[in-house]
């Protein structure tokens, strides 16, 4: 890590570290491996931080939704105090991480289902780090493609044969 990315990643620890002193809760923070990319050049593209600690369900919160928030927030003061746009991930407990490898895993059996029934699936609504792991997960499926519908909240992925059935 070069410099300023060790300066950036210090600096967002720093910034959670904070958050979570001031909300009274105890925590360790570690990087992830996971959600902390680079690009072809070695240029950070996004800065990954897995909190770790006791009781820490409160930080994730129904659906994830505390634990995107406070990723907001973090994110916001980063670049306020470093004058850089990039992405911050947190996780809490491997929480993301799991769902991301469960998300998968159910991109693929509902991909397969798709395939066989050669009718489109509708998912449930999903956060748009959510849906992204899905449009990811089935980018190269030779049988299917995704699409996101909706508004806002409500937005979901559409999975659908690549070939579908003439009526």
């Amino acid at each position: 890590m070069s410099d300023n990315q060790q300066e950036i990643y210090d600096t967002a620890k720093e910034v959670l570290e904070t958050l979570l002193s001031m909300m009274g809760l105890k925590a360790s923070i570690f990087p992830s491996d996971e959600f902390t990319t680079t690009d072809d050049d070695g240029v950070l593209t996004s800065v990954g931080l897995n909190i770790e600690g006791e009781d820490l369900g409160i930080l994730i919160g129904r659906r994830g939704q505390t634990m995107v928030s406070l990723q907001y927030v973090v994110r916001l003061i980063v670049s306020h105090k470093m004058q850089v746009q990039l992405p911050i991930v947190l996780d809490v407990e491997g929480y993301k991480q799991r769902r991301c490898e469960g998300l998968r895993s159910l991109a693929e059996r509902l991909a397969e289902q798709v395939k066989n029934r050669k009718v489109p699936f509708t998912m449930e609504p999903m956060t748009a780090f959510e849906r992204r792991i899905i449009h990811v997960t089935l980018a190269d499926h030779p049988d299917v493609i995704t699409e996101s519908i909706g508004f806002g909240d409500g937005r979901k992925v559409v999975i659908t044969p690549k070939t579908l059935p003439q009526n």
